[in-house]
C-alpha cells in the first residue's frame, strides 16, 4: 500500500525519504528499548542493587531522549514531504488535465477532478504528514519488544511471536473488506459531486418548469446512493476492527496468564512478572493503533490509485517539430471515429475545405456534424484516416500552434466567474483596449456592457448565469473576433434566440467569417444557401455533396431537407377563432 503513495512523491522530496524512514525506525526502536529495560530495572530495585538499577535508569533516560529528538525530526520531515507532495500533485494534475484531449471532458469530469484534487491528494499526502509514523511504530515497537524479550524471557517472547500471524491475517481480511467498500464510496461521491454541480448550473431550467426542489431525480438518486454506500463503508470497517481488537485483547489476557503462571510456579520473580505485564501492554497497544490507522492508509492507497490512473490517462501525443501551416485549408481523408468502444459515428469521411471557402455540414441529428468540427480541432485523435490543416497532418502541429489556427464558436457557451472584459480577453490576452472595443462593437457586446452597473468590470457569475443565452453567445463571438484565427469552426446556435440577439449574433458571425475558411454546422437557411460546399451527412457518412443549387436540382436528401426547413420557417400562430374556423372549413370539405 505504501509503495503506491511513495511513487507519487516528487523528485525534490524523494531524497528525504530514506532519512525520514530511518528516523522513524530509530524512534520506534528507542521506544521498545525503553520498555524492555523496565524489566531488569524493576528486578534490580527489588533486589536492592542500586548500582545496577541506576545503570538501567540511565539506559531508559537515553532511550527517552532519543525518542524526543527523533520524534520531533520525523514530524518535521514528514510534514515537509507531505506538503511538498500535495503542492506537486495538484500542479501535476492540473498540467496533465490541461494536456488531455478535449473530448475527455464530459458531464462527470467536474465532480471527478474536484474530488481528486481536494480529497484524494489530501489523503495521499496524509500518509507522510501524520499516518506513516504511528503505523510503523505500531509494528516496530511490538517487534522490538519481542526481540528484547528473547534475552529476558524467551517463553513470553515465543508466545508473542505465535500470536502475530493470526493478528496479521485478520487485519488483512478486514482491510480487504474496507478497501472494496471505500472504492464504492468514492465512486458514489464523484457522482453526487457531479450531480450537485449540474443541479446548480441547471437552476434556470428547473425553476422554469417548477422542478427546483423535486425535478432533479438524478441528484436525489446520487445523494441516496452516497448515503447508502457511506453506511456500508462504516459497516465494512467495523467487523475487521472488532475481530482484530478482540484477538488483541485475547492475546494480552493470554500473555498475562502466562506471566502469572510463571511467577506462581517460581520460575519468574514478582518484579519481573510486573515488568512483563507492563511490557506486554506496550506490545498490545501499538497493534491496536496500527489496526485503526491501517484503514486510513488503505484509503490513501486507493486515493493514490485514482491519482495514478488519471496521471496515466493518455494525453494527446505532442511533437517536437516546428511546423507552420502553408494556408488555411482543411482536408479529411477516409476518417473514421468512434467514442470509446461504441459504434462508429464517423465512417470513412473524405472532403476538402479550400482556404477562404465555407463548407456547411447538414443532416439529421446524430449524423456526426459536430463530431467533424471537434475532430478538426483535435478534441480526439481519429481511429483511422487523417486530417490535414494547412497542408500538414494535425498531429504534426504542437497543440498551441494547432489551436492558433482555429476560432471555435459552439452551441454550448461557457463564461468564467469573472468580468465581461476578462471573458472576452480569453480570445487574446494581450489585446489592446481598442481591439477589445472593436470586437465588442461588432458582436454588440457593448450594448450589454452599457446596461450593466459596473460596465466591463461586471462579474457574469459562474457559467455566465447573469447573462441570457443570446448575450453569452455574443460574448463568445467577441472572443472569436478578438482571436482572429484563419479557420472558423461554427456550430450555429441562433435558432433559440430572440430576434434582437439573433440579429446581433448573425452580424458578428458575418464579420467573423469574412475572408476565413469556415466549417459550419448549419441551422439557418441563409447560411446553407451561400455556402461554397454543402455536405449532407447521415449515420456518419457523406451521402450528398455539392452547392445549394446543385443539390436542389438533384432532388435527393438535401432537397427534402431544404423543403422541410423552408416550410417550417413560414409557420405562425393564428388566433384561436381562426384556427377553429379553418378546422370547420376543412371538415365540410
Amino acid at each position: 500500500m505504501i509503495r503506491k503513495v511513495l511513487r507519487l512523491v516528487p523528485d525534490p522530496y524523494r531524497g528525504m525519504i530514506p532519512l525520514y524512514l530511518a528516523t522513524i525506525v530509530v524512534y520506534a526502536l528507542a521506544q521498545s528499548t525503553a520498555y524492555v529495560f523496565l524489566m531488569p530495572l524493576l528486578d534490580a530495585l527489588f533486589q536492592g542493587d542500586l548500582v545496577t538499577a541506576w545503570a538501567w535508569t540511565a539506559g531508559i533516560a537515553v532511550a527517552v531522549v532519543v525518542v524526543f529528538v527523533t520524534g520531533y525530526r520525523q514530524a518535521v520531515q514528514g510534514l515537509k514531504i507531505g506538503t511538498g507532495m500535495m503542492h506537486s500533485l495538484q500542479t501535476r494534475l492540473g498540467d496533465h488535465i490541461a494536456a488531455l484531449p478535449l473530448g475527455w471532458f464530459g458531464s462527470a469530469t467536474a465532480g471527478r477532478v474536484s474530488r481528486l484534487i481536494s480529497s484524494s491528494v489530501k489523503d495521499a499526502m496524509g500518509v507522510f504528514a501524520h499516518l506513516l509514523t504511528p503505523l510503523v511504530t505500531g509494528i516496530l515497537v511490538p517487534a522490538g519488544v519481542v526481540v528484547g524479550m528473547l534475552f529476558l524471557d524467551a517463553r513470553v517472547s515465543l508466545a508473542m511471536v505465535i500470536s502475530a500471524p493470526l493478528l496479521y491475517l485478520v487485519n488483512r481480511w478486514g482491510q480487504g473488506v474496507y478497501s472494496r467498500a471505500e472504492a464504492r464510496a468514492h465512486t458514489a461521491a464523484e457522482e453526487s459531486n457531479s450531480r450537485v454541480i449540474e443541479f446548480a448550473q441547471a437552476q434556470p431550467v428547473l425553476r422554469a418548469f417548477g422542478s427546483a426542489t423535486t425535478g432533479n431525480r438524478g441528484l436525489q438518486n446520487a445523494l441516496t446512493a452516497q448515503r447508502r454506500v457511506g453506511r456500508g463503508l462504516v459497516f465494512a470497517s467495523v467487523p475487521g476492527l472488532v475481530v482484530f481488537s478482540f484477538l488483541v485483547q485475547l492475546t494480552f489476557i493470554a500473555l498475562v496468564y502466562l506471566v502469572i503462571s510463571f511467577a506462581s510456579g517460581g520460575t519468574l520473580s514478582v518484579p519481573a512478572a510486573i515488568a512483563l505485564i507492563a511490557v506486554s501492554s506496550r506490545f498490545i497497544d501499538p497493534l491496536n493503533q496500527a489496526a485503526e490507522l491501517s484503514t486510513a492508509v488503505r484509503g490513501a492507497a486507493n486515493a493514490a490509485d485514482r491519482i495514478t490512473e488519471l496521471l496515466e490517462t493518455p494525453t494527446l501525443p505532442e511533437t517536437d517539430a516546428v511546423v507552420q501551416p502553408r494556408d488555411a485549408g482543411v482536408r479529411f481523408t477516409d476518417v473514421s471515429f468512434a467514442y470509446g468502444s461504441g459504434e462508429r459515428v464517423i465512417d470513412g469521411v473524405s472532403f476538402t475545405v479550400p482556404a477562404g471557402t465555407t463548407t456547411a455540414l447538414v443532416g439529421p441529428s446524430g449524423s456526426g456534424k459536430t463530431t467533424l468540427l471537434r475532430l478538426a480541432s483535435r478534441f480526439h485523435d481519429v481511429d483511422a484516416g487523417g486530417i490535414e490543416v494547412g497542408g500538414h497532418a494535425i498531429s504534426d502541429y504542437s497543440s498551441t500552434t494547432l489551436m492558433e489556427q482555429f476560432s471555435l464558436v459552439f452551441q454550448d457557451v461557457y463564461l468564467f466567474h469573472q468580468s465581461i472584459a476578462e471573458n472576452v480577453r480569453i480570445g487574446r490576452a494581450d489585446a489592446s483596449a481598442d481591439d477589445l472595443a472593436r470586437a465588442a462593437e461588432v458582436a454588440r457586446v457593448d450594448e450589454i456592457v452599457e446596461r450593466l452597473p459596473e460596465g466591463w468590470d461586471t462579474n457574469v457569475g459562474e457559467g455566465g448565469t447573469s447573462l441570457s443565452g443570446g448575450e453569452r453567445q455574443r460574448v463568445s463571438i467577441a472572443r472569436a473576433l478578438l482571436k482572429d484565427a484563419p479557420i472558423v469552426l461554427l456550430d450555429e446556435a441562433t435558432s433559440a434566440l430572440d430576434p434582437q440577439n439573433e440579429a446581433a449574433v448573425v452580424r458578428g458571425i458575418h464579420e467573423l467569417t469574412r475572408d476565413k475558411t469556415v466549417m459550419v454546422v448549419a441551422h439557418r437557411l441563409a447560411t446553407i444557401r451561400h455556402a461554397d460546399q454543402i455536405l449532407f451527412l447521415d449515420q456518419g457518412r457523406i451521402v450528398e455533396r455539392g452547392t445549394h443549387d446543385e443539390l436542389l436540382a438533384a432532388g435527393g436528401r438535401y432537397a427534402d431537407f431544404w423543403n422541410e426547413r423552408s416550410r417550417a420557417s413560414g409557420w405562425h400562430l393564428a388566433p384561436a377563432s381562426d384556427a377553429v374556423d379553418a378546422a370547420a372549413t376543412e371538415a365540410v370539405r
